[in-house]
């Protein structure tokens, strides 16, 4: 059987009102991310790089090594979820990135995150 390298990244993000100070623009948010390996080898995430741009904007890039303090291996068929957060200065903004991974037999692969919106409640119709 024939080596198969495949993540999919799926990206929930959601408004933290409590943590935000809209008069000062600064709009928190949390994203809920759940990485599922759909290939058959396991594969283990060595870095991130997210591409953050707000609705004014104004564009940052975060790279770092693994994600909330892990390097999760994940083997085939399942799935790793971490929670993570970014303030913007706008109630709108956009992510998006993708993870460096390695696989089990040495294989050096990109998983890309597809862009997601982060919005405040009543910001997008």
């Amino acid at each position: 059987m024939e080596a198969t390298y495949k993540i999919s990244v799926t990206a929930r993000p959601f408004y933290l009102a409590e943590q935000s100070n809209e008069s000062a623009e600064q709009y928190t948010f949390a994203y809920q991310i759940t990485i599922t390996n759909e290939g058959n080898v396991p594969a283990k995430l060595m870095a991130r790089h997210w591409v953050i741009e707000d609705g004014q904007g104004q564009k940052q890039e975060v790279r770092g090594l693994g994600v909330v303090g892990e390097h999760p291996e994940i083997a085939p068929g399942e799935s790793f979820e971490y929670t993570s957060g970014v303030t913007l200065n706008a109630p709108v903004g956009t992510m998006y990135g993708s993870y460096q991974m390695m696989a089990a037999d040495g294989t050096e692969f990109e998983a890309t995150i597809a862009p997601f919106i982060l919005s405040m409640p009543r910001t997008l119709h």
